[in-house]
């Protein structure tokens, strides 16, 4: 296996305290800004409302776009752009006793009415109910929150409870540097960036189970060691790979960012942030928890999960 360094050795344990504090200001930091957006800026499947394709003939700026709807009474509407042509996504929110048909012919009049459009074709209308869209929140929030609950379960009966919980914290800590961002940017949250989300989950936690796993051998090989030494050395030994794979995903995600469109924007920008946070997270959030919590109870080495069979 390939290794960008020899023999590392970082003391990653001493520099916890300070990494706490990173963590706490950036999560801060983005609920401070939901506060002041005054939430989180839902898409429409989440609102609820009418998305359109509209394909132009000739090259359509955005801005002419949202001047032509903003005279047809949709001025609150979204717009993106997305494939190779001249193609975009139009969002029109819930209107009382106004069907997605509606919406789209009056899109349609607002565009045959400007001489200088040329020529569009409706590619695709498609609406999400009110009800339907407060469902899929719902849906969405209990996603993570019972991937979070599987993970403890699986890690506390594979390692110890408080791995378990370190684990979690983790993960949860993640998800919640990501989700702060996109408050900061003014970036809408759809279907998309909760996959996104869900798959931080997995990533961070594959990468703090490789630690842990290192972790329980060396605390059976080092046993005259103290903790924090067993940790670092785990940490350090580790590393190669962390940043392989981190790397390795994040080169991915960064050209989906750069190439991937403006519909997938916020799907690789979660991906991009949350490699990075993952990859920081299980070196210093997961593991000193751990530290913690055994330093206070003063059990030293003694791990229970050094004591078990794989």
């Amino acid at each position: 296996m390939m290794h960008f360094f020899k023999t590392p050795n970082i003391d990653f344990i001493s520099k916890r305290k300070p990494a706490y504090v990173v963590s706490a200001l950036l999560i801060l930091i983005g609920i401070a800004a939901t506060i002041i957006r005054g939430g989180y800026n839902y898409s429409i499947d989440f609102k609820g409302g009418t998305s359109v394709a509209v394909g132009f003939k000739d090259e359509v700026k955005t801005e002419q776009i949202r001047r032509v709807l903003g005279d047809a009474g949709f001025g609150g509407c979204e717009i993106k752009k997305f494939g190779g042509g001249n193609e975009y996504l139009i969002y029109v929110e819930q209107q009382k006793d106004v069907s997605a048909q509606d919406v789209a012919e009056r899109i349609q009049q607002a565009f045959h009415s400007d001489p200088a459009i040329a020529g569009y074709e409706l590619r695709q209308i498609d609406t999400v109910g009110p009800k339907i869209g407060k469902e899929l929140r719902s849906k969405a929030v209990w996603a993570i929150l019972v991937s979070l609950a599987l993970i403890l379960t699986y890690v506390a009966i594979r390692y110890e409870f408080i791995f378990a919980v370190a684990a979690v914290a983790a993960v949860f800590h993640d998800v919640l540097v990501v989700l702060g961002f996109f408050p900061i940017l003014n970036w809408e949250i759809s279907l998309k960036e909760i996959a996104a989300f869900l798959t931080i989950v997995g990533y961070s936690l594959n990468d703090t189970i490789v630690i842990f796993d290192r972790l329980r051998e060396n605390a059976k090989l080092h046993r005259n060691e103290n903790l924090a030494a067993v940790m670092n050395r785990s940490l350090n030994e580790t590393l190669s790979r962390t940043i392989i794979t981190a790397l390795t995903v994040f080169t991915v995600c960064l050209i989906l960012f750069l190439f991937g469109g403006e519909v997938i924007r916020g799907f690789s920008f979660a991906m991009l942030l949350g490699t990075i946070v993952g990859c920081y997270s299980t070196v210093f959030v997961a593991s000193p928890i751990a530290y913690e919590y055994y330093i206070r109870k003063g059990i030293g080495t003694e791990l229970k999960m050094a004591k078990r069979k794989k």
